[in-house]
């Protein structure tokens, strides 16, 4: 670089300089003083070339020493920041824009009695298709928006606006209220393709309102009044949440406990609910477990939550009771779901993630890509709803379950189900009557998020 960089500037300089008589005596300037000129230009440049030489170095001897510390300690090298999301464009005035996006494809079986009026056999489906963005707004406000294009239709998922102060941190819009591990569990994280039964069965949803959580140590606050989905503005529903969680870690082993409420009061002359759920897989219509609609007045449910993980194992279970305040005297129903699940990582350093009162993303020690094979992980579940109680016989469901999950990098997933259901009471009977049968579904998803 010396040998060919700085004389070439010093010969620009010195053609200048031969020529600069030339034009100053034309134009009456006097020579001595533009020589001096340019005799000062140029030693500023040559000082100027010989400081860049001297970073230039630098620079290369800091590389030199990263890549040896790389062959000699691989250990201590971080992960390479490929494997984070750039998607996010950030300002220096404290806006930022991250796209969002999810696309999940699920197919499979369900085998229901020859008899039974069921919708089974192959199925398939986009199950989520999501675009969206979330973003940093000055003065401690944020946003998020997402919107589901799986099914023909368009439906609105998160739409909030947020603000933090701290350990607080208020929410405005559409978002999950404040029932179950499990619900407020994204679905990319989830164990299995769908959530428990009673997650669904009993309405659990986004809803619009304004919430406000205070998280501070093990301790995680949350508080918030709801109406409805934004595809059911026109109803009267006016409902509370809460929850508290405790997030203790034991060591190298993260646990939670929790407890939630939720109120919910339909307003409603003429309003009704109706639980019901389908067999662990969703491309299918049909729901053994069906308590049809029931004339309501408001609903009360109480959720109590345990987890642990240590390690390549996790383990959590739940339960809820739903009561229904019914106009009709003496028959106020109580219904009952909740499961447990025991899950192992067969790869090594693998582990569940956690944060912030609920399972977060998986992500692999060894991703594909990396020289790795990504995560490899086993989960069994036992999955209860009873849905009969004060004369209704809205059936019971015992699930017994299993899922295989391959996460090749942290936003790529593949997952194999399968589920047994054996049903009391079931909505649909056989041609002889039989209402006692089983039920077996397979599932397996293709997942990528960005």
């Amino acid at each position: 670089m010396k040998i060919a960089f700085r004389p070439s500037i010093i010969a620009a300089a010195l053609s200048c300089t031969i020529a600069t008589p030339v034009f100053a005596q034309d134009q009456e300037v006097s020579t001595e003083q533009e020589l001096e000129t340019m005799r000062a230009q140029l030693r500023a440049l040559t000082s100027r070339i010989d400081e860049l030489e001297s970073d230039l170095a630098a620079a290369k001897s800091a590389s030199a020493t990263q890549a040896a510390a790389v062959v000699d300690s691989p250990e201590e090298v971080s992960a390479p920041a490929a494997s984070a999301p750039v998607n996010t464009l950030v300002k220096s005035d404290g806006w930022s824009f991250t796209p969002r996006g999810r696309l999940m494809f699920d197919a499979g079986t369900l085998s229901a009695p020859d008899s039974v009026s069921a919708d089974d056999g192959f199925g398939n489906e986009v199950r989520r298709a999501r675009i969206g963005a979330s973003g940093d707004l000055p003065g401690g406000f944020g946003y998020k928006f997402e919107v589901d294009f799986a099914g023909d239709e368009v439906a609105v998922a998160d739409a909030i606006l947020t603000y933090d102060d701290g350990p607080l941190e208020i929410a405005i819009g559409q978002h999950n209220n404040f029932q179950s591990l499990e619900e407020l569990t994204s679905s990319l994280h989830t164990s299995f393709i769908e959530r428990a039964a009673f997650t669904d069965a009993f309405g659990f949803e986004r809803r619009i309102g304004a919430s406000a959580s205070y998280g501070t140590g093990i301790l995680l606050a949350q508080l918030g009044v709801f109406t409805d989905n934004f595809a059911d503005t026109g109803t009267d529903n006016r409902g509370i949440d809460g929850r508290i969680a405790i997030m203790p870690e034991i060591g190298a082993t993260q646990l939670h406990f929790a407890g939630s409420l939720h109120y919910n009061d339909l307003g409603d002359e003429d309003a009704s609910v109706r639980y019901r759920q389908r067999p662990l897989v969703h491309f299918t219509s049909t729901r053994f477990v069906d308590s049809g609609e029931l004339a309501a007045d408001n609903e009360f449910g109480i959720g109590l939550e345990a987890a642990a993980i240590a390690g390549p194992f996790h383990a959590v279970a739940e339960g809820y009771r739903q009561k229904v305040d019914m106009p009709i005297a003496g028959s106020n129903p109580a219904f009952f779901g909740g499961y447990a699940e025991a899950g192992y990582f067969l790869t090594a350093g693998d582990t569940r993630g956690y944060k912030g009162g609920k399972f977060d993303r998986v992500k692999p020690a060894n991703p594909v890509g990396e020289g790795g094979f990504g995560s490899l992980q086993v989960n069994l579940r036992y999955d209860y709803l009873d849905l009969n109680d004060g004369g209704i016989v809205g059936e019971i469901q015992n699930g017994y379950q299993a899922s295989l999950i391959w996460k090749p990098t942290d936003y790529t997933l593949f997952s194999v189900n399968y589920g047994r259901l054996e049903y009391d009471d079931a909505a649909l009977p056989t041609a002889g009557g039989d209402r006692d049968y089983g039920v077996d579904a397979v599932g397996v998803r293709a997942q990528v998020d960005f």
